[in-house]
């Protein structure tokens, strides 16, 4: 390209072709020439070109076919690259091209009006003239490669005219992390008015993915290094399944191959897979391999296959992807690193120490913190926009009269490979996502415009404008009495006081507080037992021999309490409490309620707690 680009003229414009080297190349390595088949001395049938007089025989079919293609080929309109089709969309007055070209193609106009294709000359100074145009704001888009870039910043520094937010596109990641990182720190820089806005450009080739999470791994890495903490790195730019080579990825990667294995990966069988791949998933004897192919050559792999293979092993793979992460998140195991906690007033109001260090005195404490936030409903214009979908529909709640839009949602593989399509149902306060077969089991029934609205209006004005909770931190010196936390969850949180204090420390439950602190009998004020039955993981032993745990019915939490005999019934639903029947039993409940921690607390007063356990290990 760059030789045809030599041989014209630069001050003559010209209508250049793109694809001229194409059909050069096809034009003399396009095979033509005839072979015939002949049989060996010892009987193996071959082929051999052939000959006239000392001259190659030319196929006159693989000749007309190479002749069609060139004349398809060139009926063609070309098709520029990126960064050309960049330039001549916005023009060279709007975009600094900061590259490593000394000639491009631009579009002009000429003086009856048509454009034509300019190739245009660029000095060596002309990086330094584009840079200086776009930081002082003559220029508001900005382009730049490997070649161009090096020693320079873009970011909205204060000392420059153009200070505006820099959408930083991030195009053509390629192999080399360290490049691309180096590529997205020069719009990210100190002395700036405003961070940048990162976005990543993939197509839908699914295997383009495999450059995109080596940033990203490269990013955690370099997070964990400079600030002891992941996310700092990705500064939010990567979501956490774009990382291909976590654990997550790994355990999906071998549940992918032991669905390969039983055949119920649907479009690739385990020999398709085999041969297109070169990987071998099964042993001399047909059973699977215990140290099958790793991530990384995977990955590698899916990128030579053909698109509608990739697609289709890829979809597998980000299925069971999708499922371990959110079952991590819903568990509480998964690990995003510290997190920074951000409410309309946060509120140290108790302190307490559990721990000193003999030497030093240093103390391990515990902190509870009152948060308010303020609740931000979802509008019924919106929610009505979001209705438009035509796969989305109106719902009413035949039980509790309640209102939500159901919208699409990702399907999500099992285990056993079977698909499970799911919905997520839009509320004013929630956003929940379930299965078509739960849904069916529930009391969600098709609803009209008319009673959608009403009952959507009449949700939203009961929701107060600040919504209060509490949550215990430890924080201080950790390590001594780093086993004695819980395992369950490790979520780490940084805050700031409405007075100004920073804290950080490790998140933990109402119930282990209460087997922390006290040494007798567990103690839990109503509003923290609620709120630690709420989390799910706690469950509460009482006296008489009664439990109350977080179960799931039908789709729904409830707070259920077992143990009861037949004398305690009507005195537990005077307190409070409803009563069901499920499956020919007898279960009651605390309501999810306004009331829910006052009837806690009147069960509690007349049954004290005996012990807190924690339901991971119950």
């Amino acid at each position: 390209m760059t030789r045809r680009i030599k041989t014209l003229t630069t001050p003559t414009q010209h209508n250049v072709h793109l694809g001229c080297y194409v059909l050069d190349y096809l034009a003399h390595s396009f095979p033509t020439q005839l072979y015939e088949p002949f049989t060996d001395s010892e009987g193996n049938l071959s082929s051999r070109p052939v000959y006239r007089d000392g001259h190659p025989v030319q196929c006159r079919e693989a000749v007309e076919r190479r002749d069609r293609m060139i004349e398809r080929l060139a009926a063609l309109p070309a098709v520029p690259g990126a960064l050309d089709q960049i330039v001549q969309r916005f023009g060279t007055e709007e975009v600094a091209e900061i590259t490593g070209r000394s000639r491009r193609i631009v579009r002009k106009r000429s003086s009856d009006g048509s454009d034509r294709f300019v190739v245009e000359s660029r000095p060596g100074s002309a990086n330094l003239a584009e840079t200086q145009a776009f930081m002082e704001d003559e220029k508001h888009i900005l382009v730049f490669s490997d070649a161009g870039g090096t020693g320079r910043s873009y970011h909205a520094d204060l000392a420059a005219r153009n200070r505006r937010l820099r959408v930083h596109y991030l195009l053509e990641p390629g192999w080399k992390a360290d490049t691309a990182i180096q590529g997205l720190g020069r719009s990210n820089r100190t002395n700036q008015a405003q961070p940048p806005l990162f976005r990543p450009i993939a197509t839908d080739v699914k295997a383009e993915k495999r450059f995109l999470s080596t940033i990203a791994r490269r990013l955690d890495s370099l997070g964990a290094i400079t600030r002891g903490q992941r996310q700092t790195g990705g500064q939010g730019l990567f979501r956490p399944d774009d990382n291909l080579e976590s654990v997550y990825a790994r355990a999906a990667l071998r549940q992918l191959y032991m669905l390969l294995y039983a055949g119920k990966i649907g479009g690739c069988s385990l020999q398709t897979f085999e041969n297109a791949t070169g990987l071998r998933l099964t042993d001399n004897d047909g059973s699977l391999r215990e140290d099958l192919p790793p991530i990384t050559t995977f990955l590698n792999r899916l990128l030579a296959l053909t698109i509608d293979l990739q697609n289709t092993l890829f979809a597998a793979f980000d299925a069971l992807l999708t499922a371990k992460i959110e079952g991590a998140i819903a568990s509480g195991t998964y690990d995003v690193g510290v997190e920074t906690l951000t409410a309309e007033s946060l509120r140290i109001v108790d302190r307490r120490t559990i721990y000193t260090h003999p030497e030093t005195g240093a103390e391990t404490q515990v902190f509870t913190i009152a948060r308010r936030d303020r609740n931000r409903p979802l509008a019924l214009d919106e929610a009505l926009q979001r209705a438009n979908d035509p796969r989305a529909r109106l719902l009413i709640n035949a039980q509790s009269g309640r209102a939500a839009v159901r919208v699409p949602a990702p399907s999500l593989m099992l285990d056993d490979g079977e698909i499970e399509p799911r919905v997520r149902l839009l509320r004013p306060m929630e956003r929940t996502a379930l299965s078509l077969k739960t849904l069916a089991e529930t009391h969600w029934q098709d609803a009209a415009h008319d009673a959608f609205a009403a009952a959507w209006q009449e949700e939203i004005a009961h929701v107060p404008e600040f919504s209060t909770s509490s949550f215990h931190i430890v924080t201080g010196l950790l390590l001594p009495i780093w086993r004695r936390l819980p395992e369950e969850s490790c979520r780490v949180y940084r805050l700031q006081t409405d007075d100004g204090e920073r804290v950080i420390g490790r998140l933990v439950s109402p119930a282990w507080v209460a087997q922390a602190v006290e040494a007798e009998a567990p103690t839990l004020s109503p509003p923290d037992a609620w709120a630690a039955l709420l989390d799910g993981r706690t469950i509460l032993e009482l006296a008489d021999g009664l439990q109350i745990r977080r179960v799931k019915m039908m789709g729904e939490f409830r707070i259920e309490l077992s143990g009861f005999t037949d004398d305690m019934v009507d005195r537990l639903k005077a307190m409070g409490l409803v009563s069901e029947i499920v499956s020919w039993r007898l279960r009651l409940f605390v309501p999810i309620s306004a009331n829910g921690p006052a009837i806690l607390g009147a069960v509690l007063d007349r049954h004290p707690l005996a012990r807190i356990a924690d339901r991971a290990l119950a």
